[in-house]
This record gives structure tokens, sequence and C-alpha cells, in this order.
């Protein structure tokens, strides 16, 4: 059961990210999932170094907080990694 929470916050995290940094990501369910979910250890991460001490894994809205952060900051990283596409309607995307 706790597999189904963590795809859940992290679809939570990765949607909340997508709707907070502007610009558009074709990406679907999976993508947004998989981006919550890298966005959680990077969180994470980012809280143990902040917070050494502490170690846990209850939620808290702390940790969903360092969850949506993450998912932001491998977003920007994901969008400035990529090259930019242009979409041209039915013809599909072109560089």
């Amino acid at each position: 059961m706790p597999i189904v929470w963590w795809l859940l916050i992290g679809f939570l995290a990765g949607a909340i990210a997508r709707f907070l940094v502007p610009g558009r990501d074709p990406m679907g369910l999976v993508g947004t999932t998989a981006l919550g979910l890298v966005g959680s250890l990077l969180g994470g991460l980012l809280g143990q170094l902040l917070q050494p001490g502490r170690h846990g894994l209850a939620f808290t809205r702390a940790g969903l907080l360092g969850s949506i952060v993450g998912a932001a900051i491998i977003l920007i990283v994901y969008r400035a990694a990529t090259p930019r596409r242009r979409f041209l309607g039915r013809r599909g995307f072109m560089r």
C-alpha cells in the first residue's frame, strides 16, 4: 500500500509543479508521476542538507512542499536541457 501513496503523492507534486512553472510540457500521466517522484527524491535530499538530524518517512506538509519544489527544479532543468520544439498543428512537432 505505501507504493500507491508514493505514486499518488508523486503525481500530485508533479502536477502542482507543472502548474506553477509556466510553459507547455508534452507529458502524460506517467511523465507527471515520474517528475513528482524524482522531485520528491531531490526535495528529500535538500531537506536532509538543511536539517541533517531529521529522518523519517511519514507524510508531512513540509515534505509535500519539498517534493513540489524539487519537481519544479527538475522541470526547469529538463526544459533547459531539451531543445525547444514548436507545435505546428496537425503536422506535428518541428524543430
